[in-house]
């Protein structure tokens, strides 16, 4: 087990109708003038974006509005909201909305008090200072309510950058997790949050550490409810108590309570990043066809590992003269699992073209600051990565 030091500086708030108490949290933190940022026009419809307007006035709290984050966030939105918040006097970012709401406004938290350009953060600089953040969640997937992680897009000439950025100073003040918010969300979105989940998961078992029984526990542990719980939310949208579990796994998934004694991998993130950022499909929908083929390509490196995730968490039967066979065993049965809750497991089926393989292996390997290889559980190299992306045709 390496050594380590872990802080969590964030207040969790978890059930129902918790949103209507947004005001007197912003309060405490010290916020007066708050820019609410919000995705598409679901938080309109629902009313959620009123409730929340209603409780911040209701303590005397000012605000302005920034919607119009995408999938994938933009770094124009990022642009246009640290300007707009300078220009408004905003001393604090409330996002409402999924991982992608989230990571745009702590883009912004962070912009807004640096002088250069924020951007900066997403190739390599330390994010150490930034306004303060709080989220509404409103989907169970990319886990940014409770960690200080980012991921923004660039939009650049001939394609685009898909980055992330660091910094315990972007962890939300709190976050208010009410599973209810999540009952609109659509199968393919759900599914799709519930794949991000895992793979969150995966890249943190994956390791070259030794000795981390507690937090491999942890990791399966986690996994197991998810599998549990995920057919209940698929058949039945409304289902309350399955959504709770699903997003408080979520959040534990990758605020790095399971992760931060070992090394971690992040290579199939990496390879993730390049489909959704040259085809616009969902994160979670990438790494189903991205992590299988990944898993493919460096099972040999350490079949053990892999033996015991198939045999703990998706109860594989154990061939001991041939355990390769029981790690392709529960390699197939994510693969099955993932398609049973309707995630596709090619790179066609998000859109993908075998002619972008080169480009995309490239941009991965030496795209914006990147030095040619990446991962710890198997370094890659550009040909692996072709190789890997080969595997997910």
């Amino acid at each position: 087990m390496n050594n380590f030091t872990f802080y969590i500086p964030t207040r969790f708030i978890f059930g129902k109708d918790e949103e209507n108490n947004v005001g007197k949290y912003v309060k405490a933190e010290g916020g007066t003038k708050v820019l609410i940022h919000y995705g598409g026009g679901s938080a309109v419809r629902s009313g959620l974006l009123d409730r929340v307007k209603a409780s911040l006035e209701a303590e005397g709290i000012g605000h302005v509005e920034l919607g119009g984050v995408q999938p994938n966030p933009k770094s124009s939105l990022v642009y246009k909201g640290i300007e707009l918040c300078r220009r408004e006097g905003v001393d604090f970012i409330l996002a409402v909305g999924g991982g992608s709401t989230i990571d745009s406004a702590k883009g912004i938290a962070a912009g807004v008090v640096y002088d250069g350009d924020f951007w900066d953060f997403y190739q390599g600089k330390w994010i150490e200072k930034s306004l303060p953040v709080a989220t509404i969640l409103t989907i169970a997937a990319a886990g940014s309510e409770g960690n200080g992680d980012t991921v923004v897009t660039k939009e650049v000439e001939g394609g685009n950058l898909k980055r992330d950025a660091h910094g315990d100073a972007i962890r939300p003040k709190f976050t208010i997790l009410n599973p209810a918010l999540t009952q609109t969300v659509p199968p393919y979105q759900t599914a799709s949050g519930i794949t991000d989940i895992m793979a969150h998961l995966f890249e943190r078992y994956f390791t070259n550490t030794p000795e981390v029984g507690t937090s491999d526990r942890l990791i399966e542990a986690l996994l197991m409810s998810i599998i549990d719980e995920a057919p209940c939310v698929m058949a039945d949208p409304d289902n309350y108590d399955a959504r709770a579990n699903i997003m408080w796994a979520g959040m534990l998934a990758h605020n790095d309570t399971a992760g931060v004694d070992r090394e971690q991998d992040w290579s199939s993130h990496n390879i993730e990043h390049e489909l959704s950022a040259l085809y616009d499909c969902t994160h979670g929908a990438g790494l189903a066809v991205v992590f299988p083929a990944w898993m493919k390509y460096v099972y040999k490196h350490d079949v053990n590992r892999f033996v015991q995730l198939a045999t703990r968490v998706w109860k594989c039967e154990l061939n001991e003269e041939n355990p390769e066979e029981t790690a392709l065993a529960g390699i197939a049965a994510l693969q099955a699992f993932w398609k049973s809750i309707g995630m596709p497991s090619t790179i066609a089926e998000v859109g993908g073209k075998e002619e972008d393989i080169d480009y995309m292996a490239h941009t991965a390997c030496w795209g914006d600051v990147r030095t040619g290889s990446f991962g710890c559980f198997v370094e890659l190299h550009e040909e692996d990565v072709k190789a890997i992306y080969r595997l997910a045709l």
